[in-house]
């Protein structure tokens, strides 16, 4: 599947939170990836797949070479006690016009990182590399907060979170989010307020509360 940034085009105006109301969980990252320094803009393209062997960090290191401009390099890190990357790793993928970084492990160097203003979304912190001893293939299928991504798959991350939206569903995804933010921008919170009442009273009643 093609890893061309155009395949995530419209993507970067709608937020992880529309995406999640019309995927399901199992296409949403675990909350332990969060981004490593804030305010953050929000991450969009197509993923660009990476996976690292424990106490190793070879492969991102190649990928930031090998990369396409606007394409999201996301990482399965062997484990989260070596640093995949710092802040030279950082300034050359973004210097290569590559997106930002998913890691389901840790990188290092966070304070260049924000001064780069390059989006890393990870686990956390620690200041000891990895080695870089052991090659991977690029561009296979990997788990990152509990997400099976894809080479191409369309992923979405900011401060409410990380989705991961299917290459193959990516017009119908984002036809179907544009379409739940027009109906919810049409409608005032007095509206909601009174639908949203009247849902949950129904619910209370079919289960018996009387409250």
């Amino acid at each position: 599947m093609s890893d061309q940034p155009d395949e995530g085009a419209g993507f970067e105006a709608i937020s992880p939170t529309a995406l999640a109301d019309v995927l399901d969980r199992e296409q949403v990252m675990d909350g332990g990836i969060r981004p490593l320094w804030c305010p953050m803009p929000r991450l969009a393209g197509p993923a660009f797949t990476v996976r690292c062997a424990p106490a190793d960090n070879l492969m991102l290191h190649a990928a930031i070479h090998r990369a396409g401009p606007g394409t999201v390099i996301v990482v399965q890190a062997g484990d989260a006690d070596y640093a995949v990357a710092g802040g030279n790793v950082c300034a050359v993928a973004q210097r290569n016009g590559i997106a930002g970084f998913v890691v389901d492990g840790v990188i290092r160097d966070v304070g260049e990182v924000r001064e780069l203003a390059f989006p890393v979304l990870a686990r956390g912190v620690i200041p000891f590399p990895g080695g870089k001893r052991v090659v991977h293939p690029l561009g296979e299928a990997v788990r990152c907060g509990g997400v099976t991504v894809n080479q191409g798959d369309i992923v979405v991350a900011d401060e409410e979170g990380v989705v991961v939206v299917p290459g193959d569903r990516r017009k119908q995804v984002l036809s179907d989010a544009r379409a739940r933010l027009a109906a919810e921008a049409g409608e005032s919170l007095d509206a909601w307020e009174a639908a949203h009442r009247a849902r949950i009273d129904e619910i209370l009643g079919a289960n018996g509360f009387a409250g």
